[in-house]
C-alpha cells in the first residue's frame, strides 16, 4: 500500500479530531490572520493573528456555549455571514460540539434564508450582523426550531420586542458562557468530539441551483476528514504556505480549503471582502489561493484596459506580450507532457524574457510575489486566459467538484498541470465517463444524500456508489479529466448540431477585455445568438476616450459606439469558430447580471433559465424574421 494511500486511509473520524490534533502538534504557531480597521475609519487595516492555542481557546469557548444552549450531535446550526476568521472559529465550534453547520450566503434573501433554517430545522443561528439577524426575525413565526440568534457584530443587534427571552445574543457572551462551562466541566468538548462518528452529519451546505428551490446536501465528517487528507496528499500544500482566503466560506470550495489547512498547518489570512483584494495582496503576500473564474476574468480584462488606456503603444505591447505568454504557455506544457521537461525554443524565450520584464514581472508583483499557485474552480476557465497567466508566471490549477463530492473531485497537479483540463482526481476517488459522456464519481468525498429527499437523492446516487454529476467530459489515456459543458446545458440547433454554450462563451471572455457576462443561446433555433453584459468600470472607461463621457452605463451600452466596439470582438471570436456556432445576432444588457436580481448564483455561475426569461423578448428579436428549420 502507498505511503498516499496509507494515510488517507487511516484519516480520523472528523476533522474536529484534526484540529485538537493540529493544536497539540503546534499550539504556538501562527494558525490565522485576519484585518482589523483603523479606529478612525480611515487609513489602512492592520493585521492580526491567532495561534493555534489562541484559536482552540475560542473555538472550544463556543462548542461549549453551543452546548450549554442545549445543542444536540447533529442538530443544525446556521452560519449566516461573509467570510472572516469568526466564520471559521464558529464552524470548528460547531464541528467540535458535535452538531452540524447549516451555511447561509449573506446575500440570500429573506424567503430563501427562511426556506434553510425551516427545511434544515436549524436550532441556532449565527448570524454576522443586524442585516442577517433581522431576515430570522422577520420568518420567525415560521421557524419554530430556532431556539436563539447569535450575532457575530452586535451594533444595532439588541433584542428587540416580541423576541422570546434569550432569543438574542452575541457571540462574545455565548463565548463566555462556554468558558464558564467548561470550567465546571473541562472534558464537555473533548468528550463531545471523542463521540463524533465517520458517518455523523457535519455539514449542510444548500445548493445555490441555476433551477428550482435549493437542496440541501448531506456531508458527513467523514468527507472532510477524506477531503483534509487528500488535498495534502496531492502536494499542492505544505505547513510554510500562506493561504489568502477571500472565498465564500457557505460554499463548498471555502470549506475545503479551511480542512486542508488544519491537516498541514500553515498560516491562512482571512477577508472575504472582494473589493479588498487587490489591496490585500500585497500586504499578505500568499503563496497560493483559490479563486472562481471570474476573479481571473476580472485581473485580465483590467490589465488590458490599463494597457489599453496607456497609448496605442502600450496596448500593441500587452497585446504581443499576451500572446507570447500563450504560446510559452502551450508549448512547454506540451513538451513537459511529451518530455517532463517544460523547455521552448530559444527564439521564443528569449521574447518571453523581454515581455516579462515589461509586462508579467508587474502582474506577479501585484499578486503580491510570492504566488506559487492559485486554484481555481465552480466553472469553466476559458483556456485563452489560463495560458495567459501560466505564461506569465502565475499558474493557476484548474480543479473540479461539485457540492455532492465535497468540492475537490479533480485538481492539476503542481508542475505537470494541464491549461484547459481540471487535472486529476484526488487519490481515493474513483472516475467513470457514461456512455452518454456523463461524468461519474465514487469515493469518500460523495454526500449521503439530499436532506429530506430520498427521491431526489436516488436519481443521482446509485446503490453502488456511483454519483451522477450532470456534467459532460472527456479522460485523457493519462487520467486528464476535461470539463466539455453541462449535461443540461448542451445546445442543439434546430439543424442537429451540438454546441457546448460555455466553450463559446469562455473563448469570448478571452477575446473581449470589455465582457462581464455572456449567455450564448441557440437551442431549436437555426443560428446561435447572445446576450452580453459589459464591465461597467471598463466600458465607461472607454466611453471616457470616446466622447461618451458621463453617460450612464445604459446609454453607453446603447449607443452604436459601443455595439460597434462589441460587433468588432464578436466577428473576432466567430473566426475561431466551427460555422454552426458562430454568434450571428447579439445584444448588449442595459446592467450586468448580478446576484441580487436572481441571475448569478453567489459562486457567480449563470442562471440561464432566469437570464433567458429575463430577456426574452431581446432574444425573440434576435430571431425576428428568421426561418426556423
Amino acid at each position: 500500500m502507498s505511503d498516499t494511500q496509507t494515510l488517507i486511509d487511516s484519516r480520523p473520524p472528523s476533522v474536529a479530531s484534526l484540529f485538537i490534533d493540529r493544536v497539540a502538534a503546534t499550539p504556538d504557531r501562527e494558525a490565522y490572520r485576519y484585518p482589523v480597521a483603523a479606529a478612525s475609519g480611515q487609513g489602512p487595516d492592520t493585521w492580526k493573528s491567532l495561534t493555534w492555542a489562541q484559536a482552540a481557546t475560542r473555538v472550544y469557548a463556543i462548542a461549549a456555549g453551543l452546548i450549554g444552549l442545549g445543542v444536540r450531535p447533529e442538530e443544525r446550526v446556521a452560519l449566516a455571514s461573509s467570510t472572516r476568521v469568526e466564520w471559521i472559529l464558529a464552524d470548528l465550534g460547531v464541528m467540535c460540539a458535535g452538531a452540524a453547520t447549516t451555511t447561509v450566503y449573506p446575500s440570500t434573501n429573506s424567503g430563501e434564508s427562511a426556506f434553510i433554517l425551516a427545511d434544515s430545522e436549524s436550532r441556532v443561528l449565527i448570524a454576522e450582523d443586524a442585516a442577517q439577524l433581522a431576515k430570522a426575525r422577520e420568518n420567525r413565526a415560521e421557524l419554530p426550531h430556532l431556539a436563539h440568534v447569535v450575532v457575530i457584530d452586535p451594533a444595532g443587534a439588541e433584542p428587540a420586542e416580541g423576541d422570546p427571552e434569550g432569543w438574542v445574543l452575541t457571540l462574545t457572551e455565548l463565548e463566555a458562557r462556554g468558558a464558564e462551562h467548561l470550567m465546571k466541566n473541562p472534558d464537555a468538548v473533548t468528550e463531545r468530539v471523542d463521540a463524533i462518528t465517520a458517518d455523523q452529519l457535519a455539514t449542510l451546505i444548500y445548493t445555490s441551483g441555476t433551477t428550482g428551490r435549493p437542496k440541501g446536501v448531506r456531508l458527513p465528517h467523514d468527507n472532510w476528514s477524506y477531503m483534509a487528507k487528500a488535498t495534502v496528499a496531492t502536494g499542492l500544500i505544505t505547513e510554510g504556505d500562506v493561504q489568502y482566503l477571500w472565498l465564500p466560506l457557505a460554499h463548498v470550495f471555502g470549506k475545503v480549503l479551511t480542512s486542508g489547512q488544519i491537516e498541514v498547518g500553515h498560516v491562512t489570512a482571512v477577508d472575504g471582502r472582494v473589493d479588498k483584494i487587490i489591496e490585500n495582496l500585497p500586504v499578505v503576500r500568499p503563496t497560493y489561493m483559490a479563486a472562481v473564474p471570474r476573479i481571473f476574468e476580472k485581473v485580465y480584462n483590467g490589465v488590458a484596459t490599463k494597457a489599453r488606456n496607456g497609448g496605442a503603444a502600450k496596448y500593441k505591447i500587452f497585446r504581443w506580450a499576451a500572446e507570447v505568454a500563450r504560446e510559452y504557455a502551450r508549448v512547454s506544457q506540451d513538451n513537459f507532457r511529451r518530455t517532463g521537461t517544460a523547455s521552448v525554443p530559444f527564439a521564443l524565450g528569449a521574447k518571453h524574457k523581454v515581455a516579462d520584464t515589461l509586462v508579467y514581472a508587474k502582474i506577479r508583483e501585484a499578486f503580491g510575489g510570492r504566488l506559487r499557485a492559485c486554484v481555481s474552480g465552480s466553472a469553466a476557465l476559458a483556456p485563452d486566459i489560463g495560458f495567459f497567466f501560466a505564461g506569465a508566471g502565475i499558474h493557476v490549477l484548474e480543479g473540479y467538484g461539485l457540492t455532492e463530492s465535497s468540492a475537490a473531485s479533480f485538481v492539476n497537479p503542481g508542475e505537470s498541470y494541464r491549461t484547459g483540463t481540471v487535472g486529476k482526481p484526488l487519490p481515493g476517488t474513483e472516475v467513470r465517463i457514461a456512455e452518454d459522456g456523463e461524468i461519474l464519481l465514487r469515493g469518500p468525498g460523495i454526500m449521503e444524500g439530499y436532506h429530506r429527499l430520498p427521491e431526489k437523492t436516488a436519481e443521482v446516487l446509485e446503490s453502488d456508489g456511483w454519483f451522477h454529476t450532470g456534467d459532460i467530459g472527456e479522460l485523457s489515456q493519462d487520467g486528464y479529466l476535461r470539463i466539455t459543458d453541462r449535461k443540461k446545458d448542451l445546445i442543439k440547433t434546430s439543424g442537429g448540431k451540438y454546441i457546448a454554450p460555455a466553450e463559446v462563451e469562455g473563448q469570448f471572455k478571452a477575446v473581449c477585455p470589455f465582457v462581464s457576462n455572456i449567455l450564448v443561446h441557440g437551442a431549436d433555433r437555426n443560428y446561435c445568438t447572445a446576450l452580453i453584459a459589459l464591465d461597467e468600470p471598463t466600458i465607461l472607461g472607454w466611453a471616457e476616450e470616446n466622447g461618451l463621457g458621463g453617460k450612464p452605463y445604459a446609454d453607453v451600452v446603447a449607443s452604436p459606439q459601443a455595439v460597434a466596439l462589441i460587433d468588432g470582438y464578436v466577428r473576432r471570436l466567430n473566426e475561431g469558430l466551427q460555422r454552426w456556432q458562430t454568434i450571428k445576432k447579439f445584444r448588449l444588457l442595459p446592467r450586468d447580471l448580478d446576484i441580487e436580481h436572481g441571475e448569478l448564483t453567489p459562486s457567480l455561475k449563470l442562471k440561464r433559465p432566469v437570464v433567458e426569461r429575463e430577456y426574452g423578448d431581446l432574444i425573440e428579436e434576435m430571431y425576428a424574421g428568421s426561418r426556423e428549420a
